[in-house]
């Protein structure tokens, strides 16, 4: 075959080739008609041992993995517990120090011990793992391997057998002492020791014979302790020190998931973590999912759990959800979806384009490709774009528990204190920030101007006018409003400042703000807040420093104003009102009251509040107390940012859930849909590659041509 009947082929071999898939397609053609989730990571998970994990990141996974005794409804708002593993919701009963039952309102004083019983569903097994395989004579096979047979293995796919057991009540306790093992380093080790009745003694028992044995195997159940212990084989007993209201939301976070000590067995064994088996890289739990690829340089791999004892979508939700299609799965069996993958991704456009493509199921919303997504009204309402609409692209947007804000040093000798003059000062200063423009200028409008402390979605919150804080809005035509710059500088003309001038000296008003922002973005940000003061006549001097400086200003309480935020760990309001609390202040005590705000009739509702259980009397109480809190105002309330989400047409039950971190085995894929829209999103376009071949023909003809006359020449 000669050379131009080579080149003349190139076109019908290309065309042919497109037939057998999508040329871009990241995953292989194998996997296109299997039930698979699709998603991203950015950052290696350090953690995948529930103890030690407090991260955002490693929940994504743990969450699937995993399960503490409780968790969040998926579809109810405000948020609310609901059993897990355990069979029914655990109620405290209180004891005073004789031992005896004291009411569920006794007051927290007289209360020595609080105890939580928590039964479990006999029907829960763990995930396949070697650590539970046995030999025919019952022993276990990898409990006691020699050096040379770990270091023949590499992964957990290089043991031959695997097994698993049931889930025992004695799970939960042996995870409690874990908290408290010295090679562990729990995070919350120090908060829950201030609690659980006898983890602090245990952690000394621990340290000690950790030191007088270094590196050798721990067996924590030689080490019994008050605080928690298993009563029979599926129900066991946490003992608190002190009524702590908020601790039944600590029974749904990772660090109360069950721990087999078979999994704490095999890991400890010398040369394991040479090996890289640990259990913060192969975790062992109970949850639908398990990991079975972890490359955090390329993809992490969940795939349904075969001992999964399945779980009943939820047949109930809140209003609106049946008519948003949340309920079409009400009553099945979950997990919906098989495996999903979750590749890296360190840029956010590649991303971005992979998501449009239809390779990533799910998306969130980056400024980069926010114009391309999204407009927002002249009303303020959100709206995708036609490209967005075109295909079928879903936007979910919610609130988060998490409040951004600017705060006073309520010790300052200007802006602090609760003297008049200085309460008419920060409630002008108040009504002059405007966090409506600061959201829609910075925040690409998400975000929702705060009325007080609790974010929407927490127990206490009130929307519409009953929700407004009056002393910097008005409710005008259904909506809140703020108050004209003109009523802000009529109470700086009460607060003795005229015209932005101490009266008394004739000096103008100069105040100042701390920020840790120092870096060239926060340009603009800085003159965006110099220019809110100007209209109060007042100079806002910025001093912009490391945040390991700024941390120490607040501790010392020499910043004047300030600018920090909260994220919840939990939703209650007690989570929130304890950033005002007096005792909790930031100066002399390193607390979280990072204004040092201190009202006694403040902090005496806040002691009362944190011990009621939700309904009307704790709602009047907050109601007390954030009307306290509004007009003494040590805060500018700030806003709660509002979080986007996309997600395609294919991609079902999605409802934002930001308190639950285990909603993979709501999500379910339409498969047959997913691989039509992504052929018709992803179709090769030949035309430039043809005009290429014919170019490249005909510029070879002469070459061609002049090449057979030599040819023909030299046979002659």
């Amino acid at each position: 075959m000669n050379f131009l009947s080579l080149v003349s082929l190139a076109v019908p071999v290309l065309l042919l080739s497109a037939c057998e898939g999508s040329l871009n397609n990241p995953y292989p053609d194998s996997e296109s008609d299997k039930n698979i989730y699709y998603d991203s990571f950015e950052e290696r998970p350090r953690h995948l041992d529930p103890v030690a994990s407090y991260s955002a990141n490693e929940y994504v996974f743990l969450g699937q993995i995993y399960e503490p005794p409780l968790q969040y409804h998926f579809l109810k708002r405000p948020y609310q517990l609901v059993p897990l593993t355990a069979r029914e919701m655990p109620e405290p009963v209180y004891y005073n120090a004789d031992g005896v039952i004291l009411s569920a309102d006794a007051p927290a004083e007289e209360i020595s011990q609080v105890r939580y019983v928590i039964r479990i569903r006999p029907d829960i097994h763990f995930q396949p793992h070697p650590a539970f395989a046995r030999d025919d004579r019952g022993e276990y096979r990898y409990h006691s391997m020699s050096p040379e047979a770990i270091n023949a293995v590499h992964t957990l796919d290089d043991f031959e057998h695997s097994a698993t057991r049931r889930l025992t009540a004695a799970d939960y306790v042996y995870q409690v002492k874990r908290m408290v093992h010295p090679r562990v380093h729990s995070p919350i080790a120090g908060l829950m020791s201030k609690y659980i009745a006898g983890l602090d003694e245990l952690a000394s028992r621990l340290k000690t014979a950790n030191e007088d044995n270094p590196g050798e195997y721990i067996d924590l159940h030689d080490y019994d302790f008050k605080g928690a212990r298993a009563i029979d084989e599926t129900t066991f007993e946490i003992v608190l020190k002190q009524k702590y209201p908020q601790f039944i939301y600590w029974l749904s976070m990772y660090f109360f998931s069950p721990m087999p000590w078979e999994a704490d067995v095999f890991y400890s064994q010398a040369g394991m973590s040479d090996q890289n088996i640990t259990l913060d890289w192969y975790p062992v739990g109970t949850g639908p999912f398990m990991l079975t690829e972890n490359n955090p340089n390329r993809r992490m791999v969940l795939e349904r759990n075969p001992n999964y004892r399945g779980e009943l979508y939820p047949e109930e939700g809140e209003e609106g959800d049946a008519e948003s299609g949340l309920l079409r799965d009400a009553g099945r069996a979950m997990p919906f979806i098989d495996k999903a993958v979750y590749s890296l991704e360190r840029e956010a456009i590649p991303t971005w384009n992979k998501f449009l493509q239809g390779y990533y199921d799910t998306s969130g919303l980056v400024s980069d490709s926010f114009d391309q997504a999204v407009r927002v009204g002249s009303g303020g309402e959100v709206m995708l774009t036609e490209e967005m609409r075109a295909r079928d692209i879903n936007l979910l947007t919610a609130v988060t528990t998490s409040t951004f804000y600017m705060g006073f040093n309520m010790r300052d000798d200007v802006v602090g204190g609760d003297s008049q003059r200085a309460r008419l000062l920060r409630r002008a200063v108040s009504i002059a920030v405007d966090y409506e423009e600061f959201v829609s200028i910075f925040a690409n409008g998400r975000g929702k101007p705060a009325q007080g402390p609790l974010p929407p979605g927490i127990f206490g919150h009130r929307e519409g006018r009953a929700g407004i804080n009056p002393y910097v809005y008005d409710w005008v035509d259904g909506r809140a409003q703020r108050k004209p710059v003109a009523k802000a500088l009529e109470l700086l003309e009460q607060a003795g400042y005229s015209n932005g001038r101490d009266v008394r000296t004739g000096e103008p008003l100069v105040l100042y703000l701390d920020s840790p922002a120092a870096g060239p973005g926060s340009k603009a940000n800085f003159d965006w807040l110099r220019k809110q003061f100007r209209k109060l006549n007042i100079n806002l001097v910025i001093r912009a420093t490391d945040y390991n400086r700024f941390q120490e200003k607040m501790l010392k309480g020499t910043a004047q104003i300030y600018t920090w935020g909260w994220n919840a760990d939990y939703p209650d309001p007690e989570n929130f009102m304890f950033l005002l609390y007096g005792p909790n202040a930031k100066v002399g005590s390193n607390g979280e009251n990072a204004s040092n705000y201190e009202n006694p009739e403040f902090d005496r509702l806040f002691n009362i509040m944190k011990s009621m259980p939700n309904g009307e009397k704790r709602q009047q109480v907050i109601d007390d107390m954030i009307e306290i809190a509004r007009r003494d105002a040590p805060w500018l309330w700030g806003f709660h940012p509002l979080a986007y989400s996309l997600h395609h047409s294919w991609y079902h039950n999605a409802k934002p859930n930001l308190m639950a971190n285990n909603t993979l085995k709501y999500k379910r894929i339409d498969v047959p849909l997913r691989n039509k829209l992504r052929a018709e999103w992803n179709r090769p376009v030949w035309t430039p590659v043809i005009i290429l071949v014919l170019v490249l023909l005909v510029s070879l003809l002469p070459a061609a041509i002049l090449y057979k006359r030599r040819v023909e020449r030299s046979i002659r």
